[in-house]
């Protein structure tokens, strides 16, 4: 023991002199360790700036090849026919004939109207036509004895005229009888109401033994299901741009001539699955959207179409021309701006401003930027700036459609992929 502190030979402390403090052996290995750290930090720095090299990306050429640029609108399917089916007589209804959404043929029987008044009434008409053909004939009998008589001398001519009057009454109510029975006989049958066109029916809209106001109450509806139609909206200078192609003597959106044909898939679909025509275009611009409506005419063999979905429509907005495209991954944006990285022969990567087009096989079009020689950076474009202005290319050719990212394998310098050891070997 001395001045209170306790010593031992081989402790591991420091003495800085006689009698002076001693530093615990713990303390100094901690401080050794922080500074093994930060060497070992300072050292993975600078293998970051000038050991790794560039980093490596995914290039490719874009795809050159002649195609027809497609303009994309938004718009509901309609039935090319529509019926709301009404009685034509007044009556209590009696019997329904059909399934509720079921398909139906023109002249089916849909409702049938109590018939007993109706046929009371088509009895009656017929004996009045009876009993009026009667007295007809017998004016006419009595008509031809008087002329007879006039021409003996046996008749005076004031019986004639008289004969002659009956004979004209007679004949009035005749033919007075005649349309009283054919509209009697038209009431009974408008008592069985049949579908006016084919197609599929939606429910019935009165339950038997209601009753039904003639021209009034609505039984039930019929829309027809092929074809179908497509109606959508498009802005004046699309519609300025169809125009233009109709000049051209290419298409014509009016009929007559060759029809503009046109492609269709629904909300849920990725691709466009069905093809159809334009066949019509109103005749003015609506003044308060500045908008035009279009209408194309799609088959519908298999009736998946239902009027009041929503689709969307691709019309050729273009000629035929050579045109250069890039997948929608390869863009980038700065603010209003659009460009993509362009790889030189030594690795420096710039920034090439582009215009954008429609999208054609999956592509987007470049109106305006490149000339379809260059070689622009696909995949990894997180690195271009990791790298200080350099990549490493790993160049693919890009297919005919594009199918994404995916299609391609794994990112670059990822285990497997483009740029990195084969099977993700470690280096």
């Amino acid at each position: 023991m001395s001045n209170g502190w306790a010593s031992a030979e081989g402790d591991g402390c420091a003495a800085p002199g006689a009698g002076g403090w001693r530093v615990p052996s713990m303390l100094a290995a901690l401080l050794l360790i922080v500074i093994a750290g930060i060497s070992g930090c300072e050292r993975q720095q600078q293998s970051r700036k000038g050991g790794g090299g560039p980093p490596p990306v995914t290039v490719a050429r874009p795809v050159v090849k002649d195609i027809v640029e497609m303009d994309e609108f938004t718009g509901r399917f309609d039935a090319v026919g529509s019926v709301e089916v009404r009685a034509r007589v007044g009556g209590y209804l009696d019997s329904v004939h059909f399934k509720d959404g079921a398909l139906v043929k023109e002249g089916d029987l849909l409702f049938v109207i109590d018939r007993r008044p109706f046929k009371a009434v088509l009895d009656q008409a017929e004996s009045s036509q009876a009993a009026a053909q009667t007295r007809f004939d017998l004016s006419k009998v009595e008509l031809e004895r008087a002329e007879r008589l006039v021409k003996s001398g046996a008749g005076t001519e004031q019986a004639l005229d008289q004969r002659r009057q009956q004979f004209l009454s007679a004949q009035a109510d005749l033919a007075g009888a005649k349309a009283s029975l054919e509209q009697s006989r038209l009431n009974y049958e408008f008592t069985e109401i049949r579908a006016p066109i084919s197609g599929r029916i939606s429910r019935k809209l009165v339950t038997e033994g209601n009753l039904v106001n003639a021209n009034t109450t609505m039984l039930t509806t019929i829309v027809t299901t092929d074809p179908i139609y497509f109606y959508f909206d498009i802005d004046e200078r699309s519609f300025l741009t169809y125009q233009r192609l109709a000049q051209l003597g290419t298409t014509n959106t009016n009929g007559g001539g060759k029809s503009l044909s046109v492609q269709v898939m629904l909300t849920d679909e990725k691709a466009y699955s069905r093809e159809g025509t334009l066949d019509f275009t109103d005749n003015r611009v609506d003044s308060a959207t500045g908008s035009m409506r279009l209408r194309a005419s799609l088959p519908n063999k298999d009736l998946f179409l239902t009027p009041g979905l929503f689709g969307r429509i691709a019309v050729p907005g273009s000629p035929r021309y050579r045109g250069v495209m890039l997948p929608d991954e390869a863009i980038l944006a700065d603010l209003d701006r659009r460009y993509v990285y362009v790889v030189g022969p030594d690795g420096s990567v710039k920034q090439q401003p582009v215009r954008l087009g429609s999208r054609t096989d999956n592509y987007r079009v470049i109106r305006e930027g490149l000339t379809g020689q260059e070689t622009v950076v696909i995949n990894g474009l997180q690195r271009v700036r990791l790298g200080g202005g350099k990549v490493t290319p790993q160049p693919i050719e890009l297919p005919p459609v594009w199918k994404g990212l995916m299609a391609l394998g794994p990112p670059p310098g990822a285990p497997g992929g483009a740029g990195g050891p084969p099977g993700g070997a470690k280096k």
